[in-house]
């Protein structure tokens, strides 16, 4: 409940001020505001509850204020809020790149550096590409995400909302069609799409890497298949490119492995991380290969505000939870759970085409019965009658039609299974 109790603030007259005082480019899900929220539980000023099936999209794997974070950041701020590592360095910076080096999948010599956000992530994973290797162009795929700066709408293959209207954009980026089997794409046409570039757009030399997530995110939570991943791998090797997997979305638990990397038989030469690593505390990494991290020379790295100590006590507080709770297996539980209980009602709803995952990382993609076709009303349908039995929801998709999946996996049994039980008479609901 607001703590203003004497002057209590209306969701409608802080949506008013809202459209007063910002802009209508940043687009806002809810009609409301939130006051507090504990682990996969919110509360607007109004004092409604309702259960976050969002996670601040995938940032909050870990929950809401969860106390070892909350401790971490406490006890960091009576030490000091910032220095700007590149000026004045501290060894928890330090610790947390030894551990990420440790954590991410691959035997050989890592180094890591800290940034502020998955784009900036992506943008210095270029930045290094780049350097290392002495070649401009990027290859990435369509219905990617990889962030909103100038170069992360370039390397984004989704024009509508991100690129209409902010070009020109950085040169020499391409697109391959990802595979998406429901919709007509086979792993072949990406690999041929591959050969068709090399023949038709740009030297497979003047490529400097090639950038993938290993489930697609705002593209629709279409996991690449392992072929296609071995296949840009071998591509990668004969001519010299580089591999980045942006597990920006992907990372810690929401998969069911710590990185989604760990479900194949490949390595990235980079890794791009973000999002659930501090709990919602602004922070990202790039880790890689120690031979191509050191590429860019001292200054050509870092950011005033990356790494910053807060946001480093809480990614180390992050793992902690991660490991003691043993979130990676829960994610798994929670996961299967989610999608028995989709695929059980499935028959009831015909718009619901397909239901698909890995971990907790899960999505249910929508279908005109009659016409055959991408359905983003059926999906809205969905997404209103959860919310007001207050179930938060997130949809995403090149064609809008997918709702994913993105709750804490900390959410307890008894709230996971409430939110399950609204689900299911929102979709039975929105096909009525």
């Amino acid at each position: 409940m607001n703590a203003n109790t004497h002057n209590p603030i209306s969701n409608a007259d802080l949506h008013q001020r809202r459209l007063a005082a910002t802009p209508r480019g940043i687009g806002v899900m809810a009609n409301f505001f939130i006051d507090h929220a504990l682990n996969a539980e919110v509360w607007d000023v109004e004092g409604k509850r309702y259960i976050d099936f969002g996670g601040g999209i995938a940032v909050l794997n870990t929950g809401h204020r969860h106390p070892v974070m909350v401790a971490a950041i406490e006890a960091q701020l009576k030490r000091f809020t910032h220095t700007c590592y590149q000026v004045l360095p501290y060894e928890s910076y330090v610790t947390l790149a030894e551990r990420i080096n440790a954590l991410t999948p691959g035997n050989y010599a890592k180094k890591t550096a800290f940034f502020s956000s998955g784009a900036e992530a992506v943008e210095n994973a270029v930045k290094i590409a780049r350097y290392t290797t002495g070649r401009a162009g990027v290859i990435a795929f369509s219905g990617g995400f990889h962030g909103r700066t100038m170069m992360g709408c370039a390397l984004t293959g989704k024009v509508v909302p991100y690129k209409v209207g902010f070009g020109p954009f950085p040169s020499e980026i391409y697109h391959l069609p990802f595979p998406m089997e429901l919709h007509g794409v086979s792993t072949e046409d990406s690999l041929d799409a591959l050969q068709t570039l090399f023949k038709s757009d740009v030297d497979p030399k003047r490529v400097a890497a090639i950038i993938i997530e290993l489930v697609q995110g705002e593209g629709g939570f279409y996991v690449a298949p392992p072929e296609l991943i071995r296949g840009l791998r071998q591509v990668c090797d004969e001519h010299g490119i580089l591999l980045i997997f942006d597990e920006v979305q992907t990372g810690f638990g929401r998969t069911g492995k710590l990185f989604a990397t760990e479900h194949y038989d490949v390595l990235p030469d980079i890794m791009t991380i973000a999002k659930s690593m501090a709990g919602g505390m602004t922070l990202s990494a790039v880790c890689g290969k120690a031979e191509v991290m050191d590429g860019p020379a001292p200054g050509g790295l870092g950011g005033t505000y990356a790494g910053n100590p807060l946001a480093i006590a809480a990614s180390h507080a992050v793992i902690d939870v991660i490991e003691q709770e043993k979130l990676v297996e829960r994610s798994n539980l929670l996961g299967n759970k989610l999608i028995a209980r989709l695929k059980a009602i499935q028959s009831k709803v015909p718009s619901l085409k397909d239901v698909r995952g890995l971990g907790s990382m899960v999505a249910a993609e929508f279908f005109d019965p009659i016409s055959g076709e991408p359905s983003p009303d059926a999906v809205k349908r969905v997404q209103q009658a959860a919310l007001a039995e207050g179930l938060i929801l997130l949809t995403c998709g090149v064609y809008a039609n997918v709702v994913r999946f993105l709750y804490p996996l900390t959410t307890e049994d008894a709230v996971f299974d409430e939110a399950l039980d609204i689900l299911e008479r929102a979709l039975l609901k929105a096909s009525a």
